[in-house]
């Protein structure tokens, strides 16, 4: 028997949102002078887009392109937006620090001079190679007539944009044209995505996995990596049939997510696609299975404290529940999801998520997800489970809950962002608070805190669980 409650907590736009629009500046030619130089100076002084404040306008660029002068309305306000509102928006939400619209067209100016001067000087770099090809054989100077030619495209592309578009020119589309001069990549160097948490030699915040199939993520607190969990061959359906009573004993205990009370047995969330004769197919985004041993290692600690700021503060938070305890309870999990597949908007797709547990004890839980976005709540969803006796001991399976309409649409948007590294700053400010309890005593069984970043392994989903203490 299963009961499903929904109620919408505080809503914080979150980088996923809408494509905003309008904000557009007018076009600037691509010649400067040093009075422009001064005033690019002056505009860029180091109090008015310090690190912090320009980082956040770099990750704004990203996620919020040009859209000529149209307005979005966001529903959540009711309040019209153009598109540089909406990028001091993000900077006031990232940063706390206002900066008026009028400053964010400025700025966007200010770097799209800069680009101009920087391939006006490729430009004349080349013409003077150019020049020295000439003098030495044939077949340099048919190269460089060729380069001739990319440079003129170049200036003439250039020519028809505008100041926000030379500024929101994708990585990609930078290191094109440079290997058109065989330079280096144009442009402003972007800040790096901040680490929340971790030491400055091993952050837990990682890029992603490395490549060629390695699925090694690297520790924030000791020397050795840690080797993230494969998914295990069980599913929550067919768990009953496929584990054996010993699995309950405490051989798991300090290197699993439970405590002697529930333990967790696995969770899963994925997309399922119905093909024809009734056939299913089946992608997890994420895959967290518990069959660990004696040979397994103990779980690594990470204080409590460092991820506060990543949940809500007040009753019912991250802080609130630890101080009530017990601290037993507490653990993180670092999932690397994995978004390798292609989303369907078609009515047989199903977005789901399934849990199972399992407890010598015969009661009733109540398990409350919560869905965070810049440490506010955005939605909840509470689920209670009776249990069903299998196995010599007391099974909890929440199977096939539906995804919210948040999560599917959030899912969506973060799939449609051209680069791995937009969608790991954005995910970086996304949490999910997952909080299992007794229905009857309101005792804290379980409190799991996710975090995510997109992983770049062969192998998909990947994961890492650590235990939240307070030193």
């Amino acid at each position: 028997m299963e009961t499903d409650t929904w109620s919408n907590g505080q809503t914080v736009p979150t980088t996923t949102g809408p494509p905003p629009s309008g904000g557009q500046p007018t076009t600037h030619s691509a010649n400067s002078s040093p009075g422009m130089e001064c005033e690019d100076m002056a505009n860029d002084a180091e109090g008015v887009w310090s690190p912090d404040i320009e980082q956040s306008f770099q990750e704004a660029l990203a996620i919020y392109p040009p859209c000529g002068r149209r307005k979005i309305i966001l529903s959540d306000e009711g309040k019209m937006y153009g598109r540089n509102e909406l990028i001091a928006r993000y900077i006031k939400l990232r940063t706390g620090k206002t900066r008026t619209r009028k400053q964010v067209s400025s700025h966007i100016q200010v770097l799209a001079r800069r680009k101009a001067r920087e391939l006006q000087a490729m430009c004349k770099v080349s013409s003077h190679i150019q020049v020295l090809a000439k003098r030495t054989s044939r077949e340099i100077q048919k190269q460089f007539k060729q380069d001739q030619s990319a440079k003129d495209k170049a200036l003439q592309s250039m020519a028809a944009m505008s100041s926000a578009q030379i500024v929101s020119a994708t990585a990609l589309q930078n290191k094109a044209a440079a290997a058109a001069f065989g330079l280096p990549p144009l442009g402003v160097p972007s800040a790096p995505i901040r680490h929340a948490y971790g030491t400055a030699q091993a952050p837990l915040w990682q890029p992603g996995l490395t490549q060629a199939g390695s699925s090694i993520d690297i520790k924030p607190f000791s020397g050795a990596p840690p080797q993230p969990y494969a998914p295990v061959a069980s599913t929550v359906g067919d768990y009953a049939t496929s584990v054996t009573p010993q699995s309950i004993a405490p051989s798991g205990e300090g290197r699993s997510i439970g405590t002697r009370k529930l333990r967790l047995v696995e969770f899963q969330a994925f997309l399922e696609h119905q093909r024809e004769n009734d056939n299913y197919s089946k992608h997890l985004f994420v895959h967290l299975g518990s069959n660990a041993t004696y040979s397994d290692h103990v779980l690594e600690a990470i204080d409590v404290r460092q991820i506060y700021d990543k949940f809500p503060e007040k009753k019912g938070g991250l802080k609130d529940l630890y101080d009530k305890g017990p601290p037993e309870a507490f653990y993180l999990v670092k999932f690397w999801a994995d978004l390798n597949t292609t989303l369907s908007e078609d009515t047989s797709a199903f977005y789901g998520v399934s849990s199972l547990y399992e407890s010598m004890e015969d009661m009733t839980i109540s398990c409350s997800t919560k869905v965070c976005s810049f440490g506010k709540q955005v939605v909840e969803k509470v689920e209670n489970e009776f249990p069903r006796f299998e196995n010599n001991r007391y099974m909890y399976r929440i199977n096939r809950s539906p995804m919210c309409e948040y999560m599917i649409n959030f899912i969506h948007k973060l799939k449609h962002l051209p680069e791995k590294y937009m969608m790991n700053s954005v995910l970086e400010n996304f949490t999910i608070l997952q909080v299992v309890s007794n229905r009857d005593t309101h005792e804290t069984l379980l409190c799991i805190a996710f975090v995510f970043e997109v992983s770049t392994s062969e192998h998909g989903a990947q994961h890492h669980i650590y235990r939240l203490v307070k030193d």
